[in-house]
């Protein structure tokens, strides 16, 4: 059978779900890249990482809401993408792995670069093999994760280059993407006259009945009419407690009858530790297959009956203002000096309506949800299934490009801005090479909270004081890089700040004049984490 057939009809079913492809050089997947490169109705993102380049075709899906596909050679090449294919498959976004690899007969004969690449994903993608032009025709993007593993033999390149295919595909809003393919699991009924808390975590989204209801949101969830800030969680663990509101004190039962998980929350401690609480009734609203917790009630859906009570719509009033201030007051504590929260404060302050924000894992999220996210206006994506740090600078470049490319008639590119601490951007670093022909963002702002370790240590276990003496070496892990002369490795813009006050200069200046992608160091102190955390935790 010949191989550039066989790549052909390939990439032409592809062209029927992916308008977009990360492609990486081989000699394997030479085939599949001429006939690639041939279509005018798929545009191809070269990388030469596999690892950065699915990270960044997955950025890319968490946008479009569909298909991005990954193209790469045989062999270990093929597992450099695992981890971006259980992210995807954990956050329930479309992502599409198309291997080359040898020839069946080859496999386990101890040819070069070649492994057992059929069923390489396991639980995460069925892999569907690619013999024959039949095959390829055949092939089903039915399910959020997709391997195609196409087996190539010899001849891999064409005796000239193919003609073009296709033709050209404007991308806007809304166009050529695919529905989620979400799960019904009935409605739930629902008495608001109970004092009940909504709390919202990663794929929430407005669950119609509860619009009034107050609500503890992650960043990544819809912004709440009625927004209780997360640092309340332990207050609503209580029985009785006393509050000050409008000029007046009452003894008020603050714990609620009731709590409804919708989507995925993981962030905070103090919130999921409500889940646990045996006086608590836990109401699980999911799409998917996922419940966070373990929830008494299971359902897609509420039969609400009811309205909130008014004391207790005050109640979570005060207890939300309390939380908003007490952050904003500790930012205010020079002894604290310039932390990561400081960061997020700033980051969160200078978004205007239209940004599209990313948040790296760890510290940068959980600041984001103390400081005031979410708020309207300003789509906000993290890594939120299971990758952690993994390939956070792809994903956001992934982003920045899929958001552009929803706004093509717009003079200027819309702000994308990524907030990540100093490990997540080193651990990724290989995501900002992008070749000089290759699609660029167009205005990408990633702000580094540089505090020269593992920040979030500080504030777990670990970072206890009776076992302080191994911390630096195993969680705190210092590294001195120097992040102004890698960007410059890069070829990306960079600028640093050492206040609060000059980030929020060197961020308004960027709004106003920016650059494809500029890497912003805030070079922050991680001494004083544990100590602001234990200040807000009182």
């Amino acid at each position: 059978m010949n191989s550039m057939d066989i790549a052909y009809q390939v990439a032409e079913t592809l062209s029927k779900h992916v308008t977009d492809v990360v492609m990486c050089p081989g000699s394997r997947n030479s085939p599949l890249a001429y006939a690639l490169l041939a279509r005018r109705d798929i545009t191809v993102h070269m990388r030469i990482d596999e690892r950065s380049a699915s990270f960044a075709a997955l950025g890319m899906a968490r946008v479009q809401r569909r298909h991005v596909g990954v193209v790469m050679t045989s062999g270990t090449a093929v597992a450099n993408t695992l981890p971006a294919m259980v992210e995807a498959h954990m956050a329930h976004v479309p992502l599409a792995v198309i291997s080359a690899d040898r020839p069946e007969w080859m496999v386990g004969t101890g040819a070069s670069q070649t492994i057992w690449q059929q069923g390489i994903f396991g639980h995460y993608a069925r892999t569907q093999q690619v013999t024959t032009v039949e095959d390829a025709r055949a092939l089903d993007f039915s399910d959020a994760q997709v391997h195609v593993n196409v087996a190539l033999d010899t001849p891999l390149v064409p005796e000239a280059l193919p003609e073009p295919v296709g033709q050209p595909r404007r991308v806007g809003p809304g166009r050529l993407s695919t529905k989620p393919a979400w799960r019904d699991h009935g409605a739930v009924d629902v008495d608001l006259t109970k004092d009940t808390l909504v709390i919202a975590g990663d794929e929430a989204w407005d669950v119609p009945g509860l619009e009034h209801v107050p609500t503890i949101a992650e960043p990544t969830a819809p912004t709440p009419f009625h927004q209780v800030h997360p640092l309340e969680a332990r207050f609503f663990a209580q029985s009785e407690v006393s509050i000050s509101h409008d000029g007046g004190d009452f003894a008020a039962s603050t714990k609620p009858e009731q709590v409804i998980v919708v989507g995925h929350p993981t962030l905070h401690r103090d919130v999921m530790a409500l889940l646990a609480d045996p006086d608590i009734t836990v109401i699980g609203i999911s799409r998917t297959d996922t419940f966070t917790g373990n929830p008494q009630l299971r359902g897609s859906r509420v039969n609400a009956t009811g309205q909130p009570r008014q004391q207790w719509i005050t109640i979570c009033e005060a207890a939300g203002g309390v939380g908003a201030n007490t952050v904003r007051d500790a930012l205010a504590d020079a002894d604290y000096g310039f932390t990561g929260m400081h960061v997020a404060a700033a980051v969160c302050d200078t978004l205007g309506v239209g940004d599209t924000l990313v948040l790296g894992a760890s510290n940068p999220v959980r600041d984001a949800s103390f400081v005031g996210m979410p708020f309207d206006g300003v789509p906000t994506v993290s890594p939120r299934g299971a990758a952690g740090i993994d390939g956070t600078v792809s994903q956001a470049v992934g982003v920045a490009l899929a958001t552009q490319r929803l706004h093509p008639d717009e003079i200027r590119a819309p702000r994308t801005v990524a907030l990540m601490g100093d490990l997540t951007f080193l651990h990724d670093a290989g995501g900002l090479l992008i070749g000089p022909g290759e699609p660029h963002p167009g205005n990408l702002t990633i702000v580094v909270a540089n505090d020269d370790g593992g920040g979030i240590f500080e504030t777990l276990e670990v970072g206890a004081q009776s076992v302080r003496d191994d911390f630096e070496r195993a969680f705190g892990t210092r590294h001195g890089v120097d992040v102004e002369k890698l960007a410059e490795a890069y070829g990306v813009d960079y600028r640093r700040a050492e206040t609060l006050a000059e980030l929020h200069e060197v961020l308004l200046e960027l709004e106003t004049q920016p650059n494809p992608i500029t890497v912003v160091e805030a070079c922050t102190t991680r001494s004083t984490r544990r100590a602001l955390a234990q200040r807000l935790q009182k």
